[in-house]
């Protein structure tokens, strides 16, 4: 029996969302974000005699030669790739070849995918021989479970780096644990993988960076983790490693993750990720009103300054990009002007702000579908939360909301008020002394980057000129360390600009429609 060709596809994420980056990448000169880490990680889970061939649909187009190649077809990914992979799947049998899902949607939603071959509902370390053992028996069909939170990461594997083209993309990512041992009624991570963070062991970590290292992959490294610091005491034991691993190695990479606000309550972590050359984390904000965060189950960021607690982060060389939410129960009145506030005080660049969005297996799902409040769910998933949230009634006039979150949008991504943040930032950021090797091929890139980001800004946008020049130069004068990562936002804004002009402009459509329909619908309508 020959080793079955296995061709892993990555769907395609929906257009023009918060996290697209679509003109950051141009500039970059890249084709996404990142490369698919679940899929080339279950590559490295099967046996390494099958053969594989991966096709990233947001880097590149599914050919019907790949398709005939193959003997399985393995897909799935994230809601906001639930589109494409139900187009794929179609294709994929209309080709004669089955097809394999996996990945949080089907966890999540394991109805949506009834037609698929094989459905592998949970993580693929536990589930990957009971599948590998069904397709060598002949099985051709099946489903394969397992609890939540079950699996055990320490057998993963190296991901199949070498499946990959890095100059697809901006960055790279790694995993070290998975879970969070916080309980927010509106995430599922906790759902998916658990309240008890699983974390791989300071080998299998450094055996992964170290195959990046010598594949000669330099750069930004993004652990992908939903809590990095959800096992503080793993990862204590873990981040000394590192920071020792990257000064034996001359800084070859520079870290990015998503962690909880207390990070800023440790200045043991906040000085080792320093240490170890993280740059910027993502924390979810959510609301700066404690009412509605004690109701979220959001307590961690209670009984805090939020924005001191951002603050010392920046003091740690860190950056933060942060999510805030609106449409909460408990927002009894307009919140545009508190959310502004708290994004200024914060003085966070990129904010992201959606609305609030009742996802698949959720406590916040399961509640509102017993409260009855849940709206039909819309036939094509929106990109994001900036598009298709508030999918419930909620309690305070819809049109109410949709005015709020118009005017946070509007008013934060503002060129003056997104330029005051980023120079703000820049001259807060404490980043490293140690010196960073200068790499030729990075530092080339690194050029050009900067040259189309001055010609974009001076001459193609000359509307944004004065604030560029003005917030670069202040920063070059005063803070030069941190210069690389203030362009590394303004590169940003040039895809948030648009983007919240677009996001204005549906608003401004559904708050017609809402307006024209007469009394909005919602709970204090009844």
């Amino acid at each position: 029996m020959t080793e079955p060709n296995v061709l892993l596809v990555f769907p395609r994420f929906v257009a023009n969302s918060f996290w697209s980056m679509t003109a950051a990448c141009e500039l970059w000169g890249a084709k996404a974000s990142c490369p698919p880490l679940g899929l080339i990680t279950v590559a490295a889970l099967l046996p390494q005699t099958w053969n594989f061939r991966l096709v990233d649909r947001n880097a590149e187009e599914l050919t019907d030669a790949d398709l005939a190649w193959a003997d399985v077809v393995m897909t799935g990914g994230m809601l906001p790739q639930r589109d494409d992979t139900l187009r794929l799947m179609k294709r994929i049998h209309a080709a004669g070849k089955p097809v394999v899902v996996g990945g949080p949607d089907p966890m999540a939603c394991p109805e949506v995918y009834a037609a698929a071959d094989f459905r592998v509902l949970g993580e693929a370390e536990g589930l990957i021989d009971a599948f590998v053992d069904a397709w060598v028996s002949g099985a051709r069909s099946g489903t394969f479970e397992a609890p939540s939170g079950s699996a055990d990461i320490t057998r993963a594997p190296i991901p199949r780096f070498d499946l990959i083209d890095f100059s697809h993309y901006l960055y790279v990512g790694v995993q070290f644990s998975r879970g969070c041992p916080f309980t927010c009624e509106f995430c599922d991570i906790i759902e998916i993988y658990g309240r008890v963070p699983r974390p791989k062991t300071n080998e299998q970590m450094i055996a992964e960076l170290q195959r990046l290292y010598d594949m000669g992959y330099r750069g930004h490294v993004d652990f992908v983790d939903d809590n990095l610091i959800g096992n503080k005491k793993a990862l204590k034991r873990f981040l000394p490693v590192l920071a020792a691993w990257q000064k034996e190695r001359e800084w070859p990479f520079a870290f990015s993750t998503e962690a909880s606000l207390n990070l800023s309550d440790d200045p043991e972590l906040l000085a080792l990720m320093k240490a170890c050359n993280f740059f910027v984390v993502f924390v979810g904000i959510e609301s700066p009103d404690t009412e509605t965060l004690v109701s979220a189950q959001k307590k961690q960021n209670t009984r805090r300054d939020i924005a001191a607690s951002v603050h010392r982060i920046y003091g740690a060389g860190m950056f933060v990009v942060a999510g805030f939410i609106v449409g909460f129960d408990t927002e009894a009145g307009s919140v545009a002007e508190e959310m502004i506030a708290c994004v200024r005080e914060t003085s966070i660049p990129v904010a992201m702000v959606g609305l609030l969005t009742a996802l698949p297996a959720t406590q916040m799902r399961r509640r509102l579908e017993a409260e009855g409040r849940m709206l039909p769910d819309p036939e094509e998933i929106p990109p994001d939360h900036c598009f298709g949230g508030l999918n419930f009634v909620p309690r305070r006039p819809a049109v109410d909301i949709l005015r709020d979150y118009r005017e946070i949008i509007r008013t934060i991504f503002s060129p003056e008020e997104f330029f005051a943040r980023a120079l703000h930032v820049g001259l807060a950021l404490d980043r490293p002394t140690y010196w960073i090797r200068i790499y030729p091929r990075l530092l080339l890139r690194d050029l050009r980057l900067l040259g189309r980001l001055i010609w974009t800004m001076t001459v193609k946008q000359p509307e944004m000129r004065r604030l560029f020049w003005k917030t670069s130069l202040t920063t070059l004068r005063k803070n030069p360390r941190a210069f690389e990562f203030v362009c590394f936002q303004m590169v940003m804004y040039l895809h948030l600009r648009p983007f919240s002009k677009t996001v204005i402009a549906a608003l401004d459509a559904r708050i017609a429609e809402l307006v024209a329909n007469g009394e909005p619908k919602s709970l204090a309508a009844e």
